[in-house]
């Protein structure tokens, strides 16, 4: 993979590993019977595709409450999972994606899905990461794929008796490693401590667990480090930039002065009901400081405070 990246005309070479890779396994593990030694295989697989099963659709039913509950939480599952995926390779190839587009075509694939008994559709992050890797660029790579598969299922799936599952874990954990992005996560650490939890926490679920785990896990963090913001927002005291109009967070432009007789302060939250009685402590706290510091540097009184709600002072 990594000659067909410094080469390009090699592209062949890393969208041809997965594949060459399970043949040569597979013929291996059949003439030496591995299988009989302890070696998993995938094992029999039945040919074709699955019946109709829109006949089996019910509505109404003992059941339906929980199947119902259980679809909103999988539909969310995979619709954050899809969403995930996608903007994963995106940021990869500076490209943007819709997230109405992705619901729509998540929503209308379980549909489908549904109708054939199929498992839940989402954005397989490994599998988009093996065809990432083999060189694909557009959506027709996504129709070879399904018809490679659906040809597969027809008439190939005796082959894949004696393919070794290491074999298959090989081409993903392969596929998926280059995805890892060690420069982005100590940049997270170095910006937000909080952020990098959450990418940590996603990381080592997703590795530990499982996709939808870590997913819950992270989203759970982000929602925590939200509310944490709303309830307990930053506030910064601002100065003038010399000859301009603009006020800016004194810990951050050292060039920016105090106002005599003034004090500015920023607020990065709107004020709710949440926040209103941290933000009344942390302005008394800001006022006895300023009278505090006033007072040592013998400098002209405190006469009016400024807040400002813009929340655009960074």
């Amino acid at each position: 993979m990594a000659q067909s990246s410094i080469r390009p005309k090699l592209f062949w070479v890393s969208a041809a590993a997965p594949l060459t890779s399970v043949i040569i396994s597979t013929i291996i593990s059949f003439i030496s019977r591995t299988h009989e030694k302890g070696i998993s295989t995938i094992g029999f697989l039945p040919e074709g595709v699955n019946p109709s099963s829109v006949s089996m659709l019910h509505f109404k039913g003992p059941h339906s409450n929980l199947a119902l509950k259980t679809g909103m939480v999988t539909g969310l599952l995979a619709l954050t999972e899809a969403i995930a995926v996608g903007r994963t390779f995106a940021s990869m190839k500076n490209y943007q994606i819709d997230g109405n587009k992705e619901m729509v075509a998540v929503g209308a694939m379980n549909m489908a899905g549904s109708c054939v008994s199929c498992y839940v559709t989402s954005g397989g992050f490994a599998r988009s990461a093996i065809n990432f890797n083999a060189g694909c660029k557009t959506a027709a790579s996504n129709i070879i794929m399904a018809s490679v598969v659906l040809f597969t299922m027809l008439l190939l799936m005796p082959l894949f008796h004696y393919t070794p599952n290491v074999i298959l874990s090989a081409i993903i954990i392969s596929a998926v490693i280059g995805l890892i992005d060690v420069r982005g996560a100590i940049l997270l650490w170095k910006v937000d401590k909080f952020d990098f939890v959450a990418c940590m926490s996603a990381f080592l679920g997703v590795l530990l667990i499982s996709v939808p785990i870590g997913l819950i896990i992270s989203v759970g963090i982000s929602v925590l480090k939200i509310l944490f913001h709303v309830t307990r927002p930053n506030i910064a005291v601002m100065g003038n930039i010399p000859g301009t109009n603009s006020y800016r967070n004194l810990a951050q432009y050292k060039e920016a002065t105090r106002m005599p007789s003034f004090l500015i302060l920023g607020i990065e939250s709107p004020v709710y009901f949440t926040n209103s009685v941290y933000l009344q402590e942390r302005i008394l706290r800001w006022i006895r400081e300023e009278e505090e510091r006033i007072t040592n540097s013998k400098e002209s009184p405190l006469k009016c405070i400024i807040l400002d709600m813009a929340g655009k002072w960074c």
